[in-house]
């Protein structure tokens, strides 16, 4: 019944103050439109006053949907180890057009995507200690599958061990 959300006082700031928090946000990483505009409405502002900013910022270089859908694509795979299925979900939750995160996906090497899923495949097979080959196959493809990479492929290379 007691909601902390409402219990904390709403400081509503101005468009030129919330600008240039904004902007500091902006520029520590990249950011999707989404999330700018979510932090604009957190910051008290009014949609208007919102979607001004929002163009003010793309004019001025610190939001683009392109760059954003680039870096999140190539950091989710190289950190994360995530597969293309798993990056593009996240990518249009995050409310991305396909061209932008058709453009994200290209930032993921088709080598080093096979070498990757190759190289969780053998660290899942050395840790399970399931005896069953088929029961271990399946554990395996189930764990690299469900971090996003397609079951075709999987399937594929854990063929070939």
């Amino acid at each position: 019944m007691f909601d902390e959300e409402s219990s904390k006082k709403r400081i509503r700031l101005t468009p030129s103050v919330a600008f240039a928090k904004i902007q500091q946000y902006c520029a520590y990483q990249e950011r999707s439109h989404r999330e700018v505009k979510n932090k604009l409405f957190d910051y008290g502002l009014y949609a208007s006053e919102v979607d001004d900013l929002i163009s003010k910022l793309i004019v001025e270089g610190f939001l683009n949907e392109e760059r954003f859908a680039k870096a999140f694509a190539g950091g989710k795979f190289r950190i994360k180890k995530w597969g293309r299925i798993k990056i593009k979900q996240e990518l249009e939750m995050q409310g991305l057009t396909k061209r932008c995160v058709a453009i994200g996906l290209k930032e993921i090497d088709p080598s080093d995507y096979r070498k990757t899923l190759k190289i969780l495949i053998q660290k899942k097979s050395a840790q399970t200690t399931e005896k069953n080959p088929f029961k271990r196959k399946n554990l395996i493809a189930r764990y690299v599958i469900s971090k996003g990479y397609e079951a075709e492929m999987v399937w594929e290379m854990l063929k070939e061990d």
